[in-house]
């Protein structure tokens, strides 16, 4: 995925989270249950937080093309 389909997906995941937390249907209502409803808007946030860290990242672990090369190993 090149570098600008990437930031185009992460303000799509943030712009989605935000209307999720600021909609009416809930998973979880909070004029039902009360502080207990916010957790599904917390959990979104979270989770569109990590999404987006990892889209802009590069979706990569630490072997991507900045990561320090690997020690030698022993034969």
């Amino acid at each position: 995925m090149s570098g600008k389909r990437r930031v185009v997906a992460a303000v799509l995941v943030g712009v989605a989270a935000i209307v999720y937390g600021l909609s009416p249907i809930d998973v979880i209502p909070e004029l039902l249950t009360g502080p207990l409803g916010l957790t599904d808007d917390v959990l979104a946030f979270v989770g569109a937080g990590f999404a987006i860290w990892k889209l802009l990242r590069g979706g990569r672990g630490a072997e991507g093309p900045d990561a320090p090369p690997a020690p030698p190993t022993a034969s």
